[in-house]
């Protein structure tokens, strides 16, 4: 992984606990208001509770001074009864006197409803009390939290930032400016490749993009922008068959009209994969980069079979296993599928690991010499 991906890396992670301290900070005065809003809530419910108790405290009186004023008018009409004269004028003062005593009924029993009703509402007030007073000391412990919860997140907030700078240093002016923008409108400015996927957007990548990627260069995805890197210490390894099975590695036939071999040093181009194909009395051969998978050059045609039209192609190769057809590579294009460049890559290891096994076997029963 080349240094300017490491510290990318590092950015984007200083740059997420960054965010989530500032989030952090920004969420605890919402808690406390929250909380506020609920003491509020109980405080107008505890002020409605004694606005009724004193209400019916006031509808109590009423209805005594109510009563009250009727007994008294009861007294004066037995009073007046004694010295009426006609038997219309008594028939009309008992009349009075039993609709006075129907209105004092009517008043004491809503004196009694009251009455009933003032029990729960003192409950009422009292639990109200309660609440509020819990709600009270639970939003000063929350306020004292967050408090300390901040000056926590400002103190570590302050120590990111130094890093982040420090970080931000160390990266190439032109690709921070490309982060920056990328993260400002994606949430992030770089994405780890997976699957042959870009992790960020989850778009599939060409596989020369793959392939490059994979070798270190430095790439933006297609889809999203973002930078991509791939972490190569996350690979599965590939055992070697020799060690996993126990069974020889599969060699291509001599005679096949179609193969594939490995060179390490070919021309100006380093490490390559060639690949050959007779057909119809001529040979075909194509020409790709070992790291990135890449096509180097054009489809080359010779009369011939391809060992005596490209012999010059052969010297310090190995010979691997592989069998695309003509046309299936015509298909590819300018780049070896990512399937196929990791078959070519497995096999050539376990090409290695079995010449590599070869010498050792060699060395072991080779003959001593013992000085006379």
């Amino acid at each position: 992984m080349s240094p300017e991906i490491e510290h990318l890396i590092s950015l984007q992670g200083t740059d997420r606990e960054i965010q989530r301290l500032k989030a952090e900070i920004a969420e605890l005065p919402r808690r406390v208001a929250v909380i506020e809003e609920k003491l509020a809530g109980t405080k107008a419910g505890l002020e409605k509770a004694k606005a009724t108790v004193k209400a019916d405290d006031t509808a109590r009186r009423k209805y005594e001074t109510a009563i009250s004023d009727l007994r008294q008018k009861i007294s004066k009409y037995r009073d007046q009864s004694l010295e009426v004269k006609t038997n219309d004028q008594y028939k009309a003062l008992m009349h009075e006197i039993q609709f006075a005593e129907q209105e004092i009924g009517t008043n004491e029993d809503k004196i009694l409803e009251l009455m009933v009703n003032a029990e729960a509402r003192d409950k009422q007030v009292k639990a109200a009390e309660a609440e509020l007073k819990e709600e009270a000391a639970e939003i000063e412990k929350e306020k004292a939290i967050a408090r300390d919860r901040t000056a926590q997140d400002e103190k570590e907030l302050a120590e990111w930032t130094a890093k982040r700078d420090a970080a931000r240093g160390a990266v190439d002016p032109d690709l921070l400016r490309h982060y920056d923008r990328v993260a400002k409108f994606r949430g992030s400015g770089l994405a780890e490749v997976k699957d042959q996927k870009c992790s960020g957007c989850s778009v599939m990548l060409r596989p020369q993009m793959y392939n490059e990627v994979r070798s270190g260069k430095l790439l933006y995805c297609d889809s999203c922008q973002r930078i991509l890197f791939y972490d190569a210490s996350k690979e599965v390894p590939v055992e070697p068959q020799t060690e996993r099975t126990g069974k020889r590695r599969a060699h291509p036939k001599i005679d096949a009209s179609q193969a594939w071999y490995y060179r390490s040093e070919y021309l100006d181009s380093g490490e390559v994969f060639l690949s050959f194909v007779n057909s119809s009395g001529a040979a075909a051969r194509r020409i790709f980069d070992a790291a990135t998978g890449r096509k180097l050059g054009d489809t080359l045609i010779r009369e011939g079979a391809y060992r005596q039209a490209f012999p010059e192609d052969l010297n310090e190769t190995i010979r691997l296993n592989g069998n695309w057809s003509d046309a299936e590579q015509d298909d590819w294009g300018d780049e070896l599928p990512s399937a196929v460049l990791d078959a070519l890559q497995r096999d050539l290891d376990l090409a290695r690991a079995e010449a590599a096994s070869h010498r050792h076997k060699e060395a072991a029963h080779a003959p001593s010499t013992v000085a006379s």
